[in-house]
């Protein structure tokens, strides 16, 4: 007998107004990126008002490391929650049950391969992103706490993912929103009461995602949940380990791209326009962040209802939260371009009052932000296809920009251009724009080659061993 019984919150997903369902797990989405950017904020307020311009260095020395430890629990959480909101559209509760199991099985095994190598290599990692004899005391002393606490991060991160995709968007972002709040109380009690210094930033990190990831656990382990922890979920699947990296490895690659990518336009900033050149380009990425963060939560709350739908074989629906949130996205995207093309020096302001900063970035606010229209098209895209387990288009969608254009054109463009007697800079600035172009470009040939997906009759590839078609036993 089949295990259909599918609860209220998730059959919702094939039975709602796209709209409402959309404004459903958007929001909450959305609130959960933001929630999500204070943890990298907080620490950094308290260390400057009770520390140090050191303490805040040292910490600025640990955000790429916890950058990259991000881009793994995305890797895992990502692709876990799209094969969630698939099988659930299959109605495959079993099936469900293995992808929660073994998506925590992934977890610890990249969180223990990452703390042990943090704590082994630690001073080595640590110069290698820019520590000095100034700085590596207070950036060591902060990953020799936080390191544990960064692998209960991905523990959040998956768990989260799969409540939003399980039917409950809102529980999963008053557990991020409840850690932040944790975070910026504890950082108030250790840092400026008890004067632990960047020990209790780290300790307040810990603490705050220690208890995050705890009440996520919870969730699954509560009777009423009808997606929990079963045994027969933590048996090892080759292809559940397949499916779920294939699907993140589009925002891990996308994110460690990002980091790659900044550090070789910095170097062309500082060769055409010096720091204040890499300063201004910091705000106005910082703008577009912003900007971009707000897409990204409207398209995670895309996710649960295109997978559930691409999953039941419902292409009308699909065709349908895909066009909503496009037109949405878009929406987005051109108020942004709008705001940085009218008061670039308005949203500068807010960041410095320099009045050579301002002067380097007000044409950098309108070259880069001039095309976000095209950049919310490809961020949609590339979530779309993630979210319907098409994972190497997914991949194209998101890489292109970064990878196959910024890379080499970021190094041709601002030299043509000084040939012909003009400024670099500006060469760089214009590369960025003529990039977010290509990339949609290439984003909307791959969106043409695969309207297939929309037609009446296309069914969703199960990529599973057939002998596994269905439980046998609806209780195990």
């Amino acid at each position: 007998m089949r295990y259909i019984i599918i609860m209220d919150n998730v059959k919702q997903l094939e039975t709602q107004p796209i709209g409402k369902l959309l404004l459903a797990y958007a929001l909450p989405a959305v609130i959960t990126q933001v929630v999500a950017s204070i943890y990298n904020i907080v620490d950094r307020v308290f260390l400057g008002q009770y520390v140090g311009a050191l303490a805040i260095a040292g910490l600025a020395i640990t955000m790429p490391i916890m950058n990259i430890i991000h881009a793994l629990g995305s890797l895992v959480g990502v692709g876990a929650s799209s094969r969630m909101s698939i099988v659930l559209g299959r109605k495959d509760m079993r099936w469900a049950e293995k992808i929660l199991g073994n998506s925590m099985l992934l977890t610890f095994f990249f969180g223990f391969l990452f703390v042990t190598g943090g704590y082994l290599f630690m001073d080595r990692i640590l110069e290698l992103f820019g520590a000095s004899q100034d700085t590596i005391g207070y950036a060591r002393e902060y990953m020799q706490i936080v390191l544990p606490g960064m692998f209960l991060t991905t523990i959040t991160f998956n768990l989260t993912g799969l409540i939003r995709a399980s039917g409950y968007p809102t529980k999963s972002m008053w557990i991020m929103a409840g850690g932040a709040i944790l975070n910026i109380l504890l950082d108030a009690l250790f840092i400026s009461v008890l004067d632990w210094g960047i020990a209790g930033a780290a300790w307040a990190t810990t603490i705050s995602m220690a208890s995050t990831a705890l009440v996520a656990v919870q969730h699954f382990v509560a009777p009423k949940s009808f997606i929990r922890f079963k045994r027969h979920a933590w048996a090892p699947k080759l292809y559940i380990f397949r499916n779920v990296l294939l699907i993140g490895l589009s925002p891990f690659l996308m994110n460690f791209a990002a980091s790659f990518v900044v550090a070789l336009l910095n170097r062309q900033l500082i060769r055409y326009g010096g720091d204040l050149a890499v300063g201004a380009y910091g705000i106005v990425n910082t703008y577009c962040a912003f900007m971009v963060m707000f897409i990204l939560g409207l398209c995670q709350g895309m996710q649960p209802i295109a997978g559930y739908n691409y999953g039941a074989g419902h292409n009308h629906r699909l065709r349908d939260v895909f066009t909503l949130t496009m037109k949405v996205s878009l929406t987005v995207g051109t108020l942004g371009a709008l705001l940085a093309m009218v008061v670039p020096r308005i949203i500068l302001r807010a960041f410095t009052d320099s009045t050579e900063l301002l002067n380097i970035g007000v044409p950098a606010m309108r070259y880069l932000n001039v095309m976000m229209p095209l950049i919310a098209f490809t961020i949609t895209n590339s979530q779309f296809f993630q979210s319907i387990d098409k994972p190497w288009i997914a991949i194209a969608t998101s890489l292109s920009r970064q990878v196959l254009f910024l890379i080499p054109l970021m190094y041709i463009i601002p030299s043509i251009r000084v040939s012909m007697g003009g400024d670099g800079l500006t060469g760089v600035w214009m590369t960025c724009t003529l990039c977010d172009v290509l990339g949609a470009m290439l984003a909307g040939a791959l969106l043409c080659s695969q309207l297939k997906v929309f037609k009446p009759g296309y069914t969703a590839p199960l990529r599973r061993p057939r002998k596994e078609a269905g439980p046998k036993n609806p209780e195990d």
